[in-house]
């Protein structure tokens, strides 16, 4: 990779990280499930005008929305709102590399080599410290509900490799605008319309700079130059840069509110990264149950590492 272009990739990372400050900042301003609705009501809108129409069917784009917008988002949300360190959080979430490829050996016949099943045992082990961390200092339900938004996002990553977008910004604009409505609508069942009303009369400069960033500067653009990234890279050349979310999201939630990092998360953290570049970078067999043309099987073959899901979906 050129230097400019790494440059790029640690920007996105850093972007991605500080992220989850910027979540924990939100959620004084707005009920979590109003917030994330916000957030892609802004991504979506005006972008829907300038992507083009959708490249995908329609099934693949409200499939990832729902998967993605409204579960991933609305569990990470709440488990934030309820005492989840953002931190911890940008940490926990990197599981769903496990969950993806698990998900992937059931949905695709993808066959996890042995790097990649050490990988996955060394991050649940990772996950397991982290519990046991949070669980003796935080909620563990707020630590479960990221765990779930972590397994949604390992559901909606085989989505979207089965959808194969070709414009991963086109793609991205499009499944923003699915999970609007249903998180407006999750959001005054169960969040209440004077809540949400008082936060939207509340509204003030910093609320908005809030949103604009979760929107566009961590989805627009983050989704889009991940995206360049990977057309003119192969992915296992960019893929390693998502290892770094983690590690911005842990120092700035150190850096800008306070959250201070225990021997025992350092451990979780090096564990769950180690785990988490193994699982990610390791090479997988595709098996197929349905064989070629003429049923007959097909013979297994070592593709490319599988590039890294996009954090720009935190």
């Amino acid at each position: 990779m050129r230097p400019l272009h790494i440059a790029l990739a640690a920007l996105v990372a850093a972007v991605w990280g500080v992220n989850f400050v910027v979540i924990e900042v939100g959620l004084g301003h707005f009920p979590p499930l109003l917030f994330s609705a916000l957030r892609f009501l802004v991504a979506a809108l005006p972008a829907v005008f300038f992507v083009g129409r959708p490249k995908v069917a329609w099934k693949w784009i409200v499939g990832v929305g729902l998967v993605l917008g409204v579960a991933k988002f609305g569990l990470l949300f709440i488990g934030m709102d309820r005492g989840m360190p953002a931190g911890l959080s940008s940490l926990v979430l990197q599981v769903q590399a496990v969950f993806t490829a698990l998900f992937a050996a059931v949905a695709l016949g993808e066959r996890p080599g042995g790097a990649r099943m050490l990988g996955m045992g060394i991050a649940l082990a990772g996950i397991g410290v982290a519990a046991v961390d949070e669980g003796a200092s935080g909620p563990v339900l707020a630590f479960v509900l990221v765990i779930a938004a972590a397994a949604c996002w390992g559901v909606s990553n085989v989505l979207t490799r089965k959808a194969a977008p070709p414009d991963s910004l086109n793609f991205m604009v499009w499944v923003s605008a699915v999970p609007v409505l249903p998180l407006l609508g999750l959001s005054l069942l169960f969040e209440g319309w004077d809540r949400d009303a008082d936060a939207l009369a509340a509204l003030d400069w910093s609320g908005i700079g809030i949103i604009v960033y979760v929107a566009w500067i961590t989805t627009v653009f983050g989704f889009g130059a991940w995206g360049f990234l990977l057309r003119h890279h192969p992915a296992s050349s960019v893929a390693p840069f998502t290892l770094l979310v983690p590690v911005f999201g842990m120092s700035s939630a150190a850096l800008f509110l306070g959250e201070s990092v225990s021997p025992l998360r350092w451990c979780a953290a090096a564990l769950l990264v180690g785990g988490v570049a193994l699982t990610s970078l390791a090479g997988t067999r595709r098996t197929r149950t349905a064989g070629g043309p003429d049923g007959d099987p097909a013979p297994e073959r070592e593709p490319e590492p599988n590039p890294a899901p996009s954090p720009a979906r935190t």
